[in-house]
C-alpha cells in the first residue's frame, strides 16, 4: 500500500471518533494493552508527560514541547485530532512522522490488528508509541484523546500528569456533571507521579486531592497569575503579558505566539509543569521558557488557535467548540475592534448545540456550513435551530464557499470569524 491507501485503510476499516463519534469510543484499555504487547511495550521505553483536560490541553502540550525543544531536548509530541494531515498527530521536534513509517507500521502489523480489531485511535496510539520508542527521544508530551481513565494513552507511566481544566464536553460519554467528568480526567493520576491542575474549581478540587493522595499536587492558578494582557501587533502579532508567582513578578513582558486571550489560563499550567520537570532533573531556563512560548507555532506547527487567516478583512479561526471554549472565543471577539461580525459556523451532530447557539451574538451575520465528515451537522439543520433562537444567515454547500462569501461581504473594518467545530477550522487553515 502507498501512503494514501494506508490512510484509507485506517479510516475505513477501523472506527474513528473524529469522523463517526461515540460509536468509536471503547470503555476499556484491552485493545491498547494488546497492541502494546504486540509492539514489545514501547510505552515503557521513553519518558513522558501526560496532558488531559476539557480545554487547553492542545495548546498546553504544544507549549511544553516547544519549551523543551528550546532547552535542547529531543521531544515527541502526540496530539489529536489533526487538522490538515494525519501525521500532525505524531511529531518529533516539530517534524511530522514520515509517511514511510506509517506505511511500514500498518503493513507490518495489519494481520495482527485485524485479530485485535482496534479503533483508529488505539492503532494511532500504538503507532506513536512505537515511533517514539524507536527514535531516541528524551521525552514525549502525550495529549489525552478523550476523558482520561479509559483513554488509549493511559497506559503510560509519565514523569508528570497535567489536567488543564474541567468543563462540559462529551457528556454522553464522560458524565453530565463536572464531578463525573473530573473523575474520568483524574483517571490519569498515578501513585507517586506529581500532578498539575490548571484551573481550580470548587466542585472538582476535592476529587483531584483525593485521587492524588499518594502524589504531590499543584494548582497552577493558585501559584501563577497573568496580568496586563495585550496584543502587540507593531511588527509581528504577539500576545504579551506579565506573569506573577505568589504575587511577585516572575516573567515580565512574556510574549506568546498563540494569540488567544485564553492562553492566560494555559500559561500558568505550563509554568507549573516546568517547575515540576525541574525537580525531575530537566534543565530549563527562563530564556528557554520565553523562546519556547514565543515560537510555539514555528517550533511545533500548531494550527487553529485564534489563528489570523487574513488581515483584509480581518479573518480569524479558532477551534473552540464546547461551552467553555466558545465563551473564551466570544470574550476575545468582543475585545477585537470591529464593526460587523461575520460568523462562519458549523457544528457536529453529537453535541448539545442549543446551549452554545444561545451564547452567540444575535447581531452577527451567520454563514452556516457543514464540514466534510460524517459527524457534521447538516447546514440546513444548524440554520433551522439557529433561526429559532434569533440567529440569522444563509446556508452554504461547503466551508470554503461560506468563508469566501463572508470575506466578500465584509467591509474594511468588519471581522470574519470561522469556528464552532475543529473540523470547520480544519478546512480553512
Amino acid at each position: 500500500m502507498n501512503y494514501q491507501q494506508t490512510l484509507d485503510y485506517m479510516y475505513s476499516q477501523l472506527p474513528m471518533f473524529q469522523r463517526i463519534g461515540s460509536a468509536a469510543y471503547k470503555d476499556n484499555l484491552d485493545n491498547t494493552i494488546a497492541i502494546c504487547k504486540l509492539l514489545n511495550n514501547p510505552e515503557t521505553k521513553f519518558k513522558s508527560i501526560h496532558v488531559a483536560g476539557t480545554n487547553g490541553k492542545g495548546s498546553t502540550s504544544h507549549m511544553l514541547a516547544s519549551i523543551l525543544q528550546s532547552a535542547g531536548y529531543r521531544v515527541g509530541l502526540y496530539t489529536s485530532p489533526h487538522l490538515k494531515d494525519f501525521r500532525e498527530r505524531i511529531k518529533i521536534n516539530g517534524e511530522l512522522i514520515p509517511e514511510n513509517y506509517v506505511i511500514d507500521f500498518v503493513s507490518t502489523y495489519k494481520n495482527d490488528f485485524e485479530k485485535i480489531q482496534p479503533s483508529f485511535f488505539e492503532m494511532t496510539v500504538g503507532l506513536a508509541f512505537d515511533y517514539f520508542a524507536n527514535s531516541n527521544i528524551d521525552i514525549a508530551v502525550v495529549e489525552v484523546g478523550l476523558g482520561g481513565r479509559l483513554d488509549s494513552t493511559n497506559v503510560i507511566t509519565p514523569e508528570l500528569s497535567i489536567i488543564t481544566n474541567i468543563s462540559f464536553d462529551h457528556t454522553a460519554l464522560l458524565g453530565n456533571t463536572l464531578e463525573k467528568i473530573a473523575i474520568e480526567k483524574a483517571g490519569i493520576i498515578k501513585k507517586g507521579i506529581p500532578v498539575v491542575i490548571g484551573e481550580t474549581h470548587p466542585e472538582t478540587k476535592s476529587i483531584f486531592e483525593t485521587k492524588s493522595k499518594y502524589a504531590s499536587i499543584v494548582f497552577a492558578d493558585q501559584l501563577f497569575e497573568t496580568k496586563k494582557i495585550h496584543l502587540d501587533n507593531k511588527e509581528n502579532f504577539f500576545l504579551e503579558m506579565d506573569v506573577f508567582k505568589n504575587e511577585a513578578m516572575y516573567l515580565e513582558k512574556l510574549q506568546s505566539e498563540l494569540l488567544g486571550k485564553y492562553q492566560q489560563k494555559n500559561i500558568p499550567t505550563v509554568l507549573a509543569a516546568i517547575e515540576q520537570l525541574a525537580t525531575k532533573g530537566f534543565s530549563i531556563t527562563e530564556q528557554h521558557i520565553r523562546e519556547g512560548i514565543k515560537t510555539v507555532i514555528r517550533q511545533t506547527g500548531l494550527l487553529g488557535r485564534w489563528q489570523i487567516l487574513s488581515t483584509t478583512p480581518l479573518t480569524i479561526a479558532d477551534t473552540g467548540h464546547n461551552e467553555a471554549g466558545i465563551k473564551e472565543v466570544l470574550d476575545q471577539i468582543q475585545l477585537t475592534p470591529h464593526q460587523q461580525l461575520h460568523f462562519v459556523i458549523g457544528m457536529v451532530n453529537d453535541k448539545d448545540i442549543t446551549t452554545i447557539l444561545k451564547m452567540l451574538p444575535k447581531n452577527a451575520i451567520y454563514y452556516f456550513c457543514k464540514a466534510a465528515i460524517p459527524r457534521a451537522l447538516p447546514a440546513k439543520e444548524l440554520a433551522e435551530q439557529a433561526n429559532s433562537i434569533g440567529l440569522n444567515g444563509k446556508t452554504f454547500n461547503s466551508v470554503k464557499e461560506a468563508l469566501t462569501t463572508a470575506q466578500n461581504s465584509a467591509k474594511q473594518k468588519d471581522l470574519v470569524f470561522v469556528g464552532g467545530s475543529t473540523f470547520i477550522v480544519a478546512e480553512v487553515v
